[in-house]
């Protein structure tokens, strides 16, 4: 995977989170957004996971470049609470993961598995954040989330709440004892009776409807 963040010690704490994982390697690291581009462009990483705030490119301009030049290299954001109005602009840059800097660790390491494995992730305390403040009325959304999802099937709202927990296509298929294809199918539905684009906008509905279980506004 690809590190971008114009911070040294930032990268240098998110490094040895990583590290812990065996299965996941940092083949490059970058301070910019246009040094992330062509590192990916040279590397062709599985994932970069991007700071929101870099000088030049910033993380933003950087996701949206990357969808031209590496579209095989998912791309998510590392943001912080003060940063929930750029969230709107990473979703349509195809962004599929996003990150609390202060969060926990493990965290970190799931949400860029769940990256690397197709899937979307949001942290639990990003979800919750941007949905109170960058989606508007909250109980509105939240109302109009729940009638979308009373329309899929029981199984459908299953998928739908893993996949609004981060889950990947392989890991939904362990916990509801589904082959991988199936679950790949039961997805594709999802979104389109969702109308939505991608897993990570498939999330957002999942968390506004009361599917994913969020935690603890004191722990988080």
């Amino acid at each position: 995977m690809l590190l971008a963040d114009d911070e040294a010690l930032v990268r240098a704490g998110v490094r040895a989170i990583l590290a812990a994982d065996p299965g996941i390697e940092v083949v490059a690291e970058a301070a910019d957004g246009r040094a992330a581009v062509e590192a990916a462009r040279a590397h062709r990483p599985d994932v970069a996971l991007l700071d929101i705030r870099m000088p030049g490119l910033d993380g933003l301009a950087a996701c949206e470049e990357l969808a031209r030049v590496a579209p095989e290299t998912a791309v998510a954001m590392l943001t912080t609470f003060s940063e929930d109005a750029y969230v709107a602009r990473a979703l349509g840059g195809g962004a599929t993961g996003f990150l609390l800097k202060s969060g926990d660790p493990y965290e970190l390491l799931a949400g860029v598995r769940a990256v690397a494995g197709g899937g979307a992730f949001l942290s639990p305390a990003v979800a919750r954040y941007v949905i109170t403040r960058l989606g508007g009325e909250r109980l509105a959304r939240g109302a109009a989330a729940r009638a979308r999802t009373d329309a899929l099937t029981p199984r459908e709202r299953e998928v739908l709440a893993l996949v609004g927990a981060g889950l990947s296509n392989a890991e939904i298929g362990r916990r509801l004892h589904l082959v991988e294809g199936t679950v790949k199918g039961y997805v594709s539905a999802v979104l389109d009776r969702l109308g939505v684009g991608n897993r990570v906008q498939a999330a957002i509905v999942a968390h506004e409807a009361g599917l994913v279980a969020e935690p603890d506004p004191g722990t988080a």
